[in-house]
């Protein structure tokens, strides 16, 4: 297939293209690194990259009729700084349009959307069915979710991925690292008392897999295992891994831009899809932090706002 990525040089879009390539797709990279990495998409036979920003609509519609995807796996979203509306508008939401608008010029067959289960808001239900209502409070969440609406009204089939925390190589957002880096360099920590589900990068790959088949099911569909975990659990994991022993953390009460728990039922999904998380929890936590022992954190980045 020829797949078409925006924001492929972030965590999820790298991982999916070191996947995908050797398969046999042909793959090109939108992506303007305000988040993303260039070292992690190499000039190498399959892979085209192009520089630039997906709010800019001159850019996506050539790009788009230069490479004509069979399928479009959309990644690319704001999210680095909370205060910035106007760029979450501009990137999740405008953005959003013209890369759906640009997929139907080109006929694409797949247009996959990449969506925060921050969508859901302060939900009513857990774990969050797929059909729970949307009611998103944040710059990103908010920008997010409109920009998803905008998706399902294109004339390709479109289905919208509301995730769970993906954890794999190159991870930097998140608990996960902030803990681990922290922890290495000496410094403090505190928890927030909040409980999230996480998903590993094998399972996360094996649906996206099923996902840009012609003909799977659209809509919108939780990715998940649907086990929580609270961020205290998160913490303690890396201590143990650190050989750090019980140590002493604050806990705090969620931030006012926060959601105490979210973690999402993914039953849908397993039955149109036939698809099922199976790495444990304790089994992703091991990987994960073996893979910053290799290769370590540069970058952290946050959606909620910093705590003082």
């Amino acid at each position: 297939m020829r797949i078409l990525i925006t924001g492929g040089a972030g965590c999820l879009g790298s991982n999916l293209i070191e996947h995908w390539l050797p398969a046999g797709h042909e793959i090109c990279v939108l992506d303007n690194f305000a988040t993303g990495k260039r070292e992690v998409v190499p000039n190498v036979a399959g892979l085209s990259v192009r520089e630039g920003s997906i709010s800019d609509k001159a850019f996506v519609d050539a790009e788009f009729a230069a490479f004509k995807p069979d399928v479009v796996i959309h990644a690319a979203a704001a999210y680095k700084d909370p205060e910035d509306w106007a760029e979450d508008a501009a990137t999740n939401v405008i953005g959003s349009i013209y890369v759906a608008r640009a997929s139907e010029e080109v006929g694409a067959k797949r247009l996959i959307n990449f969506q925060t289960a921050l969508c859901y808001g302060r939900p009513d239900a857990l774990p969050i069915p797929a059909d729970h209502r949307t009611a998103p409070f944040t710059s990103y969440g908010i920008s997010k979710t409109a920009g998803e609406a905008f998706m399902h009204m294109s004339t390709v089939p479109t289905l919208s991925l509301r995730i769970a925390n993906v954890t794999g190589p190159r991870l930097a957002i998140g608990p996960i690292p902030t803990f681990y880096k922290r922890l290495k360099e000496g410094k403090g920590c505190f928890c927030s008392d909040t409980s999230r589900d996480f998903l590993d990068m094998q399972d996360f790959i094996a649906f996206m897999d099923m996902a840009i088949i012609e003909g799977a099911p659209t809509g919108a569909y939780n990715v998940s295992t649907g086990d929580p975990h609270k961020v205290k659990d998160i913490f303690d994991a890396v201590c143990a891994y650190l050989a750090l022993g019980d140590v002493d953390v604050p806990i705090v009460p969620p931030g006012d831009d926060d959601v105490p728990a979210v973690y999402l039922d993914a039953s849908k999904t397993e039955a149109d899809f036939g698809w099922k998380a199976a790495i444990s929890f304790d089994e992703m936590i091991a990987r994960q932090l073996k893979w910053y022992d290799t290769y370590g954190i540069s970058d952290v980045f946050s959606h909620l706002k910093a705590q003082d």
